[in-house]
């Protein structure tokens, strides 16, 4: 690595052929005007498999250009540059366009900066290499769930019913009815005001068969109709506490943040305007 900044990468070293469960790896750029930053961050990724760099950018300007043309799965961003900070080149991005951000600071304090940008975690300068693992992991996890697009949702055949037991009796649950679903084993629970449903199938499955633009998975263990979101609070580990409408609180985990506070855009419900901190 040269050190030279505002480039593109053809190969980046460490991409290989490596990657996680076979998929193609994530695009990342690397926004940061030091030079000792970005090699920092560059020579972890040579050593996992799964990222391939595309480009470094050395300042704001730069950044949101490139950003825009090159749409990385993945920037690493510098919260504090000369000129155009790093938060405004990823907030001058259309929201649909933003890549999954991991903000570097030598500061703590920006974690309403951060669920503004649907930022996936901050680290902390100079970087401990086992956070900077735990943000790649979670990269690598919140990948797939930014794959659903508006036209997608549009077409696809989302359920629109639940076929559940009440005494001797099959029932049918609207999945417009449902408020909430949450993880009991092999099967799931939904939640329809004061009643309780039980279905035969496990959330993660539920989860890919639901309307992002109604539903959202929140954690491993709950989904959430997302017009029943009322509050959102930042805790100190990066995941949320979210109150709902009803006034049940739920936990958020970081993993699924990014996509809740998108889709909680489209609703027109930014994620900013429901954040409560302290």
């Amino acid at each position: 690595m040269s050190g030279a900044a505002d480039h593109h990468i053809g190969d980046a070293a460490g991409a290989g052929a490596g990657n996680r469960m076979q998929r193609t790896p994530l695009r990342v750029a690397i926004v940061d005007d030091e030079p000792l930053a970005r090699l920092a961050v560059c020579t972890h990724l040579a050593r996992r498999p799964g990222f391939e760099i595309v480009a470094e950018y050395a300042d704001g300007d730069a950044a949101a250009h490139g950003l825009a043309l090159l749409r990385p799965d993945l920037a690493f961003v510098d919260v504090q540059m000369p000129g155009r900070s790093g938060l405004a080149a990823l907030a001058a991005l259309p929201r649909d366009s933003r890549p999954m951000a991991i903000l570097l600071t030598a500061h703590e304090g920006f974690a309403l900066q951060a669920f503004e940008l649907a930022a996936l975690d901050y680290l902390l300068k100079p970087i401990d290499d086992e956070r900077l693992d735990e943000a790649l992991e979670r990269a690598l996890d919140a990948f797939p769930y930014r794959r659903t697009s508006a036209a997608a949702a549009a077409a696809a055949p989302w359920l629109r019913s639940f076929s559940v037991r009440a005494g001797a009796r099959t029932v049918l649950v609207g999945a417009a009815e449902v408020e909430r679903i949450e993880a009991d084993g092999d099967y799931a629970t939904l939640h329809v005001g004061t009643r309780r449903y039980l279905v035969r199938e496990r959330l993660h499955a539920l989860a890919r068969r639901l309307d992002p633009l109604q539903f959202q998975r929140v954690h491993r263990s709950s989904i959430v109709r997302l017009d029943m979101v009322a509050e959102l609070r930042a805790l100190t580990n990066r995941d949320a506490l979210l109150r709902l409408r009803d006034g049940t609180l739920l936990r958020a985990s970081r993993t699924y943040m990014p996509a809740l506070t998108q889709a909680l855009a489209r609703q027109g419900q930014p994620a900013a305007a429901l954040l409560k901190t302290g």
